[in-house]
């Protein structure tokens, strides 16, 4: 079965959102090109957003991420501020959001956006 075929199947099931119990945003950068624009974001999201959490420097892969990278983990109280805000203030850099469930590769995969 096609990878799309099962999200789209999983997204007519449905899923608990109440099994969410944060989420992570995987800021991706290219260490020689863009880690000063990652840098300055992620300044930026420290000053405005005191109950995110930032993670390490990534320069090397680590993980299922395919680009260097750090992520912020923040609670779902902060989602309706943080999500929009994030969007408009990325400086070109790529995102990964994904809520926290329990489940990493699905939550890295399937939940992902």
């Amino acid at each position: 079965m096609p990878d799309d075929h099962v999200a789209s199947h999983q997204a007519r099931d449905g899923g608990d959102p109440g099994a969410i119990r944060l989420y992570h945003a995987h800021v991706y950068y290219d260490p020689a090109a863009t880690r000063d624009r990652a840098e300055r974001l992620r300044e930026r999201v420290a000053a405005r957003f005191p109950g995110a959490t930032l993670g390490r420097w990534h320069d090397k892969l680590v993980g299922p991420h395919t680009q260097a990278m750090y992520q912020i983990a923040f609670p779902t109280a902060l989602l309706e501020s943080f999500l929009p805000w994030l969007m408009l203030n990325r400086d070109g850099l790529a995102v990964l959001l994904h809520p926290e469930t329990g489940d990493a590769y699905r939550d890295h995969t399937a939940h992902a956006a």
